[in-house]
């Protein structure tokens, strides 16, 4: 009788473990460590834990946020977007650009801008997916191509110079602060997520962006053509470059040819720290959010602790390695986990 009772608390233990290991190895997993970060410099790092920091927080995430968002669809069918900093280039440049035109009323001359942003990138995006699908080329190779040529066009539209001067309902909406901490354009991020996390989790369209990142030749034989959903998550990344566009003038308030430089980088290393795999198939837009959270939280944290500029690229950098090796073993200890 006891041999019978033990046994069965070492199977309930086994399983309290493996349940536990599952959620560690999802996003709840990439949230527990947000939150010991947070901890750990709340503690460590003066004036860390104020509403002022946190407020400084959000604001600074809210475009890699959104840029990671759409990039999450990439990677989710194994593909990357290394286009997405000079598209937000060539979109502030647009945007601005249509906003100083007198001919047009500021909210007028706002919506046209808005517009125009969205989709000069989404159009730039299925332009990516088309040739990577229509050619078989690899998506790194072709939107290195076209980080090169948007960044050209973005200096070609600005004459190389920065714009200023955008309509002061404009600036007035990129400076609200909803309940005394949450920035508009951290709003505007969170709204692109959760619409992000909507359409992957609840519709058609999101199921088979994980189906093929998992196994496009079954999707193909199914009946379906991963061409079309592959240059879809494409545009949906040009798409989100636009809208960080958008977000960057309600920052900044300028447009400039410059811009983004390095926010691709800083796109992936969010989807990735966030838990989704490079691989494809597996990860989620609210572990994105957390990863984005993840790298800003890091930055102000070493930088309230006094810790040297050329520290903290270092400490990213080894925390986006980490990651990537936790991905390549996330996979085998979940198929071990399966077979119990």
């Amino acid at each position: 009788m006891s041999a019978s009772i033990e046994k069965q608390t070492e199977a309930k233990e086994a399983r309290f473990w493996d349940k536990l290991i599952r959620i560690s190895m999802k996003e709840a997993g990439v949230a527990i460590a947000l939150i010991l970060i947070l901890a750990f410099f709340s503690a460590t790092a003066p004036y860390f834990a104020t509403p002022e920091n946190f407020l400084k927080i959000f604001v600074q995430i809210a475009i890699n946020t959104v840029l990671a968002a759409g990039m999450t669809f990439v990677i989710l069918v194994g593909g990357i977007d290394l286009s997405v900093g000079s598209l937000l280039a060539l979109c502030t440049v647009i945007g601005a650009t249509i906003m100083i035109n007198p001919a047009f009323s500021p909210w007028q001359a706002i919506v046209l801008a808005c517009l125009a942003s969205m989709g000069t990138g989404a159009a730039l995006g299925a332009v990516n997916g088309w040739i990577c699908e229509k050619w078989k080329l690899p998506s790194f190779i072709v939107t290195l191509g076209m980080l090169n040529v948007a960044s050209g066009l973005a200096r070609v539209v600005s004459d190389n110079s920065t714009i200023t001067g955008l309509p002061q309902p404009f600036v007035d909406f990129g400076n609200l602060i909803f309940w005394g901490i949450f920035p508009s354009i951290f709003m505007i991020a969170i709204v692109v997520v959760l619409i992000g996390w909507f359409v992957l989790r609840y519709t058609v369209f999101g199921r088979f962006v994980f189906a093929i990142g998992t196994n496009e030749e079954a999707v193909r034989l199914s009946g379906h053509q991963p061409k079309r959903y592959k240059i879809a998550v494409f545009t949906i990344s040009g798409l989100t470059a636009g809208i960080a566009a958008m977000v960057y003038l309600l920052r900044l308030n300028v447009g400039s040819p410059v811009a983004g430089i390095g926010y691709e980088l800083n796109a992936i290393a969010a989807v990735i720290i966030g838990g989704t795999s490079l691989s494809g198939g597996k990860g989620s837009i609210i572990g994105t959010l957390v990863g984005a959270c993840i790298l800003q939280v890091l930055s102000t944290g070493l930088q309230l602790l006094g810790a040297d500029d050329n520290i903290k690229p270092i400490v990213i950098g080894a925390v986006i390695v980490l990651a990537v090796i936790l991905d390549s073993y996330r996979g085998r200890l979940m198929r071990i986990l399966e077979t119990r």
